[in-house]
């Protein structure tokens, strides 16, 4: 049960700065959810819903206090095809089955593959993010007069400026109010709110997607649920991971892993498309004061309350005001530190921290970057595990016996250094295999084990093994075969 402490903790904890921090995080929503309907070909209500509904969903069951979820761009270019070809109720249909898996994923505790994901992603993919987030704010920065430009540049002295005179308020905030009131009073025209879409004047209700309960509806509707799941529990990992390292503390990832679940699963039934962790609006709420799950809770239904009852006055708020907030996200997000480390840190971690943010930004595909990133730092960590690898030869004293050796770690990527080490030619009577500082990982080093004492074996030569580790030894046991009859033949067949 949910102790009063924890409670307190969780919520109650930063009354105000979480309210405050929830306001601004609402405001930054509304342009981000409606551009994210218009990257899906659907009404922005769409979007809109989902973020209400996904937001408050992981406030209550999440496990990443203080983090912002809603509807991504991520989510919103997969299932475009889906929507073109199917229609809306798939999209609804698509985005309960994404739930379903993404929480049995919690169960499973699919959370620990994010162990292998090494620091530099993260790094990457911070970086990437923060280029994506300037980047999104190009098309309000063309084509549009000195007025706009003017109002990003004192948005951007507010949100800088002002906490220099105090903090009780967040300065993004701030900035909004005031250059809302100018542009209103002042007969600014610039780019609002309400040219971006129509804001819904209706709240979102309970309703079953209007599709067939057919196999060959799950066979239309899993490609794209599968996809959305990985991708939407890949961004709100790293970002939960991102936003732990802000506030210096810990979350619970496997609730987290199931918490999306949950909310992308009942956002299905509210008209919502599929969303995740973001990482913009979560530094947004980190740097404004937000610190629990009231700051995500406020944000989803402010957000409601926007669009619904102050809908007219929303859709006055001038772009400008909402862009300078994303650019001071996007430099706040980026890691600056990662320019000066590359010349300090191995190039191999510069190297994947580049890729990552190369491929997140030319293909605008967080997935893929990641993985990119992934597999760069796996072929690096495989290559340096295998030079870590030594073999000393010593011939006895009457020249009869050799003995080799071993230190070091043996697996696939080393095997054939490791056969490579000995000298098959040599005319002893016995050969001594020491591995006592050595540890067999997989049946390619056993392989590798079974294919020299076979080797030696044929030149005359007996051959014995030594100290082997326990977990070494059990892998031996089971899946070696130079002790087996035939066991020549077969490695003469390979």
């Amino acid at each position: 049960m949910l102790s009063i402490a924890s409670l307190r903790r969780e919520w109650l904890s930063n009354p105000r700065g979480d309210i405050l921090a929830g306001i601004v995080v609402a405001l930054a929503l509304i342009p981000e959810a409606i551009g994210f309907s218009i990257i899906a070909g659907v009404d922005p209500k769409v979007g809109l819903y989902a973020s209400f509904s996904i937001a408050v969903i992981t406030a209550l069951v999440g496990g990443r206090p203080g983090m912002i979820s809603a509807a991504t761009a991520a989510i919103a270019v997969l299932v475009v095809p889906l929507i073109k070809d199917h229609g809306l109720d798939y999209l609804f249909a698509a985005t309960i089955l994404m739930g379903v898996i993404q929480i049995i994923a919690g169960f499973l505790r699919l959370d620990l593959l994010m162990q292998y994901v090494s620091r530099s992603v993260i790094t990457g993919f911070v970086n990437a993010l923060a280029i994506l987030i300037f980047m999104a704010q190009l098309p309000q920065l063309t084509g549009v007069g000195w007025e706009t430009y003017a109002m990003v540049a004192g948005g951007l002295a507010i949100i800088y400026l002002f906490p220099l005179l105090t903090k009780a308020v967040p300065s993004p905030l701030v900035a909004i109010v005031v250059l809302t009131v100018l542009a209103i009073y002042g007969g600014i025209q610039v780019n609002t709110v309400g040219d971006m879409g129509e804001l819904p004047s209706a709240l979102p209700f309970f309703f079953i997607p209007d599709v067939p309960l057919t196999w060959e509806t799950l066979q239309i509707i899993l490609p794209y649920s599968l996809t959305m799941a990985a991708v939407g529990l890949l961004e709100s990992l790293l970002t939960a991971q991102i936003v732990d390292d802000l506030t210096d503390t810990g979350s619970d990832k496997r609730r987290e892993t199931k918490g999306q679940g949950i909310a992308n699963f009942f956002t299905g039934f509210l008209g919502g498309m599929g969303g995740c962790a973001m990482i913009g609006q979560s530094v947004i709420n980190v740097k404004s004061g937000g610190s629990t799950r009231l700051s995500t809770m406020v944000s989803g239904v402010f957000l409601l309350f926007l669009i619904v009852v102050l809908g007219p006055l929303v859709s006055r708020i001038p772009m400008p005001s909402l862009v300078a907030v994303m650019i001071m996200v996007s430099i706040g997000t980026f890691s600056w530190s990662s320019i000066r480390n590359l010349r300090v840190h191995p190039w191999q971690s510069s190297v994947v921290m580049l890729a990552t943010v190369v491929v997140v930004v030319t293909t605008q595909d967080l997935a893929q970057g990641v993985l990119a990133g992934v597999i760069l730092s796996g072929l690096f960590f495989a290559s340096k595990v295998q030079r870590m690898f030594t073999v000393i030869p010593a011939l006895s004293s009457d020249g009869r016996t050799r003995t080799y050796t071993m230190t070091g770690e043996v697996f696939f990527a080393s095997t054939d250094r490791f056969v490579a080490a000995f000298d098959f030619k040599e005319v002893v009577d016995r050969v001594v295999i020491d591995v006592s500082n050595a540890r067999f990982w997989d049946i390619s080093a056993v392989g590798g084990l079974d294919k020299v004492i076979l080797k030696f074996r044929r030149e005359g030569a007996e051959v014995e093994v030594l100290g082997l580790s326990d977990a070494s030894a059990t892998l031996v046991e089971r899946f070696a075969i130079h002790d087996n009859s035939g066991a020549e033949a077969s490695l003469a067949a390979h």
